[in-house]
């Protein structure tokens, strides 16, 4: 008989809550649908071609904003740099007690030193310089920078700037001769900085020294401008410019007793200072200024033109016309006898010096030639024979 074992019990799962409730025996299964629980739906997403459009236009909008202050700096450097780097030339600026940083950038603006005053204005600003300008005379030039001028005009320093005035220049030079290259006394002034107007008012004017004892009234400082090198602070005017070279001039005088040496060659200093005029054009150089002295202490004597080439053109530059040999002219000295109205440069001193104590020799002529070297002669046959022999090119043009 087989052994009926006893069944094992299966053990029961524990229901959920949901299952739980449904199978409550207290409460009865109901037909009725479960609600429905309302969740929100997510927020559309934008679509990616917007995205990517606001992106370029922020992109678009910052490398606008970049380019510009870009821009922006690179033309403030540019403005702030020197306005010609090559040009060294001086120009005088006075700062009027009270002008703003704006005034005396559009100043210099006016006066070509730089090339932006609104960005001399925005340095000043930049830099916190703007009320430590100080008011004063300056000699500035176009090869400096904003930074370099802002610099002087707070250092408070007194400027000095020297001018040279060359042997044998005249007052002024009217002929074709490049403007770098002139070294007459008004382009000297005008590259010191100084204008135009005061300088003709001061070339123009009478002034009492004893350097000008014998000038006539009427003759003006022409010769006089004595060639040397001056320093002077920058509120220096042109008639002070002037006076300082007339000291000068009147101390070589003195201490080389000119005077007395003019007057024993029968010559006023007048006379004396427009003899070697004529001797610094013809010679610059003073190892034949002696000899050329003696030629024409020489043809004075005898009632000869002194039949100088300098003069007439001298006298052709200052009357705007062609220089030839029969110019009609008092100062054309190959058609008048005697000394020319005035001087016609500035001589150096070793041209009065020559005037003063002419070589020894019976000359009565002279020449340069072709290779700069003075050829003197007795005769008018030995002269011709110079110039056959050693003046072709030169001789042609007189």
């Amino acid at each position: 008989m087989n052994d009926i074992k006893p069944m094992r019990p299966v053990p029961k799962r524990p229901l959920n809550p949901v299952q739980a409730s449904q199978a409550s025996p207290s409460q009865p299964e109901s037909t009725q649908p479960l609600p429905v629980v309302d969740t929100p739906s997510p927020a559309p997403k934008p679509p990616k071609s917007k995205k990517k459009l606001v992106f370029i236009i922020l992109g678009a909008v910052l490398g606008l904003i970049l380019a510009t202050v870009a821009a922006a700096f690179i033309w403030y450097q540019n403005a702030i740099s020197p306005l010609a780097p090559n040009n060294t030339d001086k120009m005088q600026v006075e700062v009027v007690e009270g002008s703003s940083p704006s005034q005396i950038g559009q100043l210099l603006e006016e006066k070509k030193l730089i090339k932006s005053a609104f960005a001399f204005d925005i340095f000043t600003r930049l830099t916190n310089t703007k009320g430590k300008l100080q008011a004063g005379n300056y000699h500035l030039s176009p090869s400096e920078s904003v930074s370099q001028i802002v610099d002087h005009m707070i250092s408070g320093r007194i400027d000095e700037f020297s001018i040279t005035f060359f042997p044998g220049a005249t007052l002024r030079d009217t002929s074709g001769t490049p403007e770098n290259k002139k070294t007459d006394v008004t382009t000297m002034l005008l590259k010191a900085g100084y204008e135009e107007d005061e300088i003709k008012a001061a070339l123009g004017k009478q002034y009492d020294h004893p350097l000008f004892a014998t000038k006539p009234a009427n003759a003006d400082l022409e010769g006089y401008v004595y060639g040397e090198t001056y320093s002077f602070s920058s509120d220096a005017t042109v008639e002070e410019v002037l006076t300082r070279t007339f000291d000068e001039f009147y101390e070589v005088i003195e201490q080389n007793n000119l005077v007395q040496a003019f007057e024993e060659q029968g010559l006023t200093l007048y006379e004396g200072i427009t003899l070697a005029s004529i001797i610094q054009r013809e010679v610059p150089e003073s190892t034949d200024q002696k000899q050329v002295a003696q030629v024409f202490f020489k043809r004075l004597a005898m009632g000869m033109e002194l039949g100088s080439d300098v003069t007439y053109q001298y006298a052709a530059r200052e009357l705007g016309v062609a220089p030839t040999p029969s110019l009609d002219s008092p100062y054309n000295t190959r058609i008048v006898k005697g000394l020319p109205p005035g001087p016609i440069a500035a001589p150096g001193v070793s041209a009065l010096e020559a005037v003063a104590h002419p070589a020894d020799g019976d000359y009565v002529y002279f020449l340069s030639g072709d290779d700069d070297v003075t050829y003197f002669a007795r005769t008018n046959e030995e002269h011709e024979a110079n110039i056959r022999d050693h003046c072709q090119y030169k001789c042609s043009f007189n």
